[in-house]
């Protein structure tokens, strides 16, 4: 997890299989951040969870949310944009663990009302995701191709 208020700074994460990205922006006051969570929920590992909350979802997304909080961000200005959550390694679908990752993101942000403002999710590629602190501009890399979400 990263977050930011310093307009040079461009926000990065590679890999996202069924990991999932989250980026937060808030565009009145130039402060973004962003997060690669790895699975969805804290208690299949409470020592990991405790040592490094930002792998899973449940804890690692309101602490994203905490701390653009803390360096002045508005809730009510947070434009909210997720990649990943796809089946690269899980073909057959036994995990579903990007899809789970996905349900309870969505359920953290209707708990806190907030909405997803873009995403790219899904399917069974690798992306990468990055995030421009000065525009808030979401770029997304996937099979050799890149997107503004």
């Amino acid at each position: 997890m990263a977050v930011s208020a310093n307009p040079d700074d461009v926000l990065v994460t590679y890999s996202l299989g069924s990991c999932l990205g989250v980026t937060v922006h808030d565009p009145v006051r130039r402060i973004g951040g962003l997060i690669h969570c790895m699975l969805p929920l804290s208690k299949i590992d409470p020592a990991k969870a405790q040592e490094r909350p930002c792998l899973f979802v449940d804890l690692g997304v309101p602490l994203l949310l905490k701390e653009m909080l803390n360096q002045g961000a508005h809730k009510e200005d947070f434009v909210i944009k997720v990649a990943g959550a796809s089946s690269v390694l899980d073909n057959r679908g036994l995990f579903r663990i990007g899809e789970r990752n996905y349900t309870v993101l969505r359920r953290i942000l209707w708990k806190n009302g907030l909405l997803i403002a873009a995403e790219e999710v899904g399917g069974n590629v690798s992306r990468t995701l990055r995030l421009k602190i000065a525009t808030g501009q979401v770029v997304l890399k996937a099979g050799g191709k890149e997107i503004e979400i």
